[in-house]
């Protein structure tokens, strides 16, 4: 990847930023590239956080690299988390889902990289639930919050890496955003049919199954229901 070169680079991701052998991205640039910090989005760098619970900066123990916590006091990285790095990537497995925290999460480093004249590169990844079916209600921007920054429908049918374009055009965010592309995924594919492992994106969403269903159920999160079975075996059915 010409893109890393020499670069100081930062990584934004979590337990399913793995390649096809399951090996970690985190692992994979630390051995051939300058792999310099790493921000843990929700549920921290290699899962190990629960839903919602707060995470702080710590030392990842597998390659001594300090991690900066986007889901503890700042969800928005700050220019001292910057002063490492020249490049800031992001390789999450997202859910295709609104609600989902890893979006705003890659939101405010993108505002963040634009603020601090550095690249963003998001290593696209195909939308578990397909790219061919836009459903749900249009957020009114009057109760956005990080789990529903901006007006998009709950299944928004783009790639993280296409949401980012949209993210950085339509809402004006104007970073230099640099997307590396899939190769062999189709719009009408769901995760099972693309030959890859599921590796949970987050605790409580173990299947692909758990994916589609989340776009229905997290809605009732801002209820007084009962809370879709987080925690449980087959959780958000």
């Amino acid at each position: 990847m010409n893109i890393f070169g020499n670069k100081r680079i930062g990584l934004i991701t979590g337990p399913s930023g793995v390649d096809r052998n399951l090996n970690s991205t985190i692992d994979i640039i630390n051995k051939n590239f300058n792999l310099t910090a790493l921000y843990s989005p929700e549920h921290g760098v290699r899962g190990n956080f629960q839903a919602g619970e707060k995470v702080g900066d710590y030392i990842d123990e597998r390659t001594g690299i300090k991690v900066f916590s986007l889901y503890g006091n700042n969800k928005k990285p700050t220019k001292e988390m910057f002063q490492d790095i020249d490049i800031m990537v992001i390789d999450v497995q997202d859910v295709g889902s609104r609600y989902y925290t890893f979006l705003y999460t890659m939101a405010y480093a993108m505002e963040a990289c634009k603020e601090n004249d550095k690249t963003f590169v998001v290593l696209d990844r195909p939308n578990p639930i397909g790219g061919s079916k836009v459903e749900g209600n249009i957020l009114n921007t009057k109760f956005s919050s990080f789990v529903g920054l901006y007006p998009i429908t709950q299944r928004y049918g783009l790639t993280i890496g296409e949401i980012a374009k949209f993210f950085n055009g339509e809402f004006n965010i104007g970073c230099e955003l640099n997307v590396v592309k899939l190769e062999g995924w189709k719009r009408d594919m769901y995760y099972d049919e693309t030959g890859l492992l599921w590796v949970n994106p987050s605790p409580n969403i173990p299947t692909i199954d758990s994916a589609v269903l989340y776009n229905g159920t997290c809605l009732f999160e801002g209820t007084n229901i009962s809370e879709e079975g987080r925690g449980q075996q087959s959780p958000l059915k």
